[in-house]
């Protein structure tokens, strides 16, 4: 693992795996509460401010956001996801239905409302460039999304690529060569 790294000290990270790459302008809010698996990156200008446990070979673009209320919201990723540049994963949101004080900068006294709910990304899971991911989300093996998607909890197909305002099916994806190395024990 790359070794330096100007906004938190990465031996407070809860695990590392092998082979793991770290940029140097990754933020990390609570290290302790993260884990990281073998052979994965995380680029530059993340920002990871929740409990977040990584499988292996994942891949975390540029200028990611993931939020969780502080490790309330817990985000699971399985092995082999990628989360492409500029996608935000909320396991915590504020209600904009009903008025809520769940803001961080508020007293937890006086705090109420809002939504906490883990997130979880199965194996083979692509997010798109700008993909909002909000609380409660959970994707099947080989999900993907288009750019600028916005991803609800609702049901998804494992297999399937997604997208538009309302994460409407787009297609099936073709997964012949994955599955083949994983009969092989290869994956």
């Amino acid at each position: 693992m790359n070794s330096e790294n100007i906004f938190f000290d990465l031996s407070k990270l809860k695990h590392v795996g092998v082979n793991v790459i770290i940029g140097k302008t990754v933020r990390i809010r609570h290290p302790e509460l993260v884990e990281i698996g073998d052979n994965c990156i995380i680029d530059d200008f993340t920002y990871i401010s929740t409990e977040l446990k990584m499988g292996k070979s994942c891949h975390i673009a540029a200028g990611v956001n993931i939020s969780g209320g502080g490790g309330i919201g817990r985000v699971t990723l399985g092995n082999y996801v990628g989360i492409s540049a500029g996608c935000s994963v909320h396991a915590a949101s504020s209600d904009y239905i009903s008025a809520s004080l769940d803001y961080p900068s508020v007293p937890s006294e006086l705090r109420f409302g809002g939504y906490v709910d883990g997130i979880e990304m199965r194996d083979f899971v692509l997010l798109g460039a700008h993909t909002v991911v909000l609380p409660g989300v959970v994707l099947p093996e080989g999900f993907a999304s288009a750019a600028k998607t916005v991803i609800r909890n609702k049901k998804y197909e494992e297999w399937s690529l997604y997208g538009g305002e309302e994460t409407g099916l787009i297609c099936r994806r073709n997964y012949n060569r994955i599955s083949k190395l994983k009969d092989q024990g290869i994956l």
